[in-house]
């Protein structure tokens, strides 16, 4: 079907079906050999061509089933000649117009730059809104639903194509290795504002669609297709009927539509993937400019050292010279360990040759860190006898504090939290803890939480109250208000060094 793009003749090929698709726009179905002549010469075709070139390129594309040739047997002819040059009448196949239209819509492929277009979201919002009023309208209305639909249709897929076309652009941006940093810093400020402000509001925009499309189908999408085809007004085909056809075909658009905005297996909607793209290419665009920005601050590369480096080593004119320059390119020089020297150097004469003198012992710290030892007197070690007997004496009080706290909080049975009383703050702080630890414990199916120290020190068994008592615990630095549950803190034997809650608590319990 293309082959008429290649070859030495694919410009005139080009130009005749060209010529062939203007007179189709002129409604014109056939031409002959003048015709044809006449739409080149329209069309701009400068060159010199004979009869018989002309004749050549539409045997060519008849040869290919790019055109028809049919005898014109209407006219009346007065000469030989004249039936000659307008008997024959060429026409455009079904393969030449799609191998037209191909071409043409490859040539705009490579001419187009693609978009990101808010106003195609707004439109398409518009056209599903306009589709929900007409549908309440009467049969009336078959043929604007069949325009609203096809305009619909249209902005979906200029919305797809421009969005492909767009994405495609800025990725080869991305790879452009040889772009000037220049124009690249204004490419990428315009680009990085266009994507921002496409991506203002695009959230809303697109559940404002999502919306719409739900909208429509609660209307009854089938039955709406059903009106557009109506509206249609599809020409009878001898192939068969065109309808089913039409249908799929509106189906398969519609179920794009909601891929795109409200997909049926719930996945998220492309809508929100371009939201992605969007933002992965703003960070993608200021990464690759701070590589340009950090490449235009070096004075050269690594890489173009070691080439002119190469430039210099192939330019030596001796093996010598070649030594001297690797010296000073990587800095090499004498081992560190060359000016130690024998401990009694009176008995090493300096002329002797380096591998007739005995070894000289090198430090372990040279090869590390290219340099050596030094010995001073050792530091006096100080006494900390005292330091460690304060701190023995200190975690010894704190032992002892903590133990008659906790022996102070325990109780002979289950008490109210409020026979407590008043507390000292360090007894406070321990009973803090420990029903902290029990209301951090899981309930057991009588409602009692249990709960025991780290130290397996001390028990607490906790009831909250079903009376919705209140307790108040005192200490000298205020009070503290909340349920008066029930506890029972007990410690290794159940022993008390110190007295508990009274005895009137318990009577009161027991009660």
């Amino acid at each position: 079907m293309f082959r008429f793009t290649t070859g030495e003749r694919a410009g005139l090929y080009g130009a005749v079906l060209d010529a062939f698709g203007a007179a189709g726009e002129h409604l014109e179905t056939a031409l002959g050999l003048d015709g044809v002549r006449e739409r080149l010469r329209t069309a701009g075709w400068l060159g010199a061509l004979e009869d018989e070139e002309l004749h050549e390129a539409l045997k060519g594309l008849v040869h290919w089933e790019l055109l028809d040739v049919v005898h014109n047997h209407a006219e009346n002819y007065r000469t030989a000649e004249e039936y000659e040059r307008r008997n024959l009448q060429f026409s455009l196949t079904r393969r030449g117009e799609a191998a037209l239209a191909g071409v043409r819509h490859a040539l705009e492929v490579l001419a187009s730059t693609g978009a990101l277009q808010t106003a195609v979201l707004e439109a398409i919002s518009d056209r599903l809104d306009e589709l929900c009023l007409l549908s309440g309208e009467p049969a009336s209305a078959d043929r604007r639903i069949f325009t609203t639909l096809r305009e619909l249709e249209g902005h979906l897929e200029a919305l797809v194509e421009n969005t492909k076309a767009f994405n495609g652009e800025l990725q080869r941006l991305l790879r452009a290795d040889s772009a000037d940093p220049e124009t690249f810093r204004e490419v990428k400020a315009a680009t990085v504002a266009y994507l921002q402000e496409f991506l203002v509001n695009l959230d809303r925009r697109g559940g404002a669609v999502a919306e719409a499309v739900a909208r429509v189908e609660e209307r009854g999408v089938f039955v709406m297709r059903e009106r557009a085809l109506r509206g249609a007004e599809l020409p009878p085909a001898a192939g068969g009927d065109p309808a089913a056809g039409w249908l799929e075909s509106r189906r398969a658009r519609w179920a794009g539509l909601r891929a795109w905005f409200l997909p049926d297996d719930g996945s998220r909607p492309r809508i929100e993937q371009l939201h992605d793209i969007a933002r992965r290419a703003i960070v993608s665009l200021l990464q690759v400019l701070e590589r340009i920005n950090e490449s235009r601050r070096r004075s050269s590369s690594a890489v173009q050292d070691f080439r002119e480096l190469a430039r210099w080593f192939a330019a030596a004119p001796g093996e010598e010279d070649m030594h001297r320059l690797w010296s000073v390119a990587f800095g090499l020089g004498a081992a560190r360990h060359a000016h130690l020297a024998h401990p009694d150097p009176e008995l090493i004469s300096s002329t002797v040759s380096w591998s007739q003198a005995p070894p000289v012992e090198v430090s372990a710290l040279l090869r590390s860190s290219g340099r050596t030892e030094r010995f001073t007197r050792t530091a006096r070690v100080r006494d900390v006898a005292a330091v460690k007997a304060a701190r023995s004496r200190r975690a010894r009080t704190e032992r002892e504090e903590l133990a008659l706290a906790l022996r102070g909080l325990a109780t002979h049975g289950p008490v109210r939290l409020s026979s407590f009383g008043t507390l000292d703050p360090l007894v406070f702080e321990r009973l803090l803890d420990l029903l902290g630890r029990a209301l951090s414990a899981r309930p057991d199916s009588t409602g009692k939480r249990t709960a025991i120290t780290g130290d397996g020190q001390v028990e607490i068994a906790l009831v909250l109250p079903a009376d919705g008592r209140t307790a108040v615990l005192r200490t000298r630095q205020g009070a503290l208000a909340g349920p008066d549950c029930l506890v029972h803190i007990t410690l290794p034997g159940g022993a008390r060094m110190i007295p508990g809650p009274g005895e009137s608590a318990r009577r009161e319990v027991a009660g």
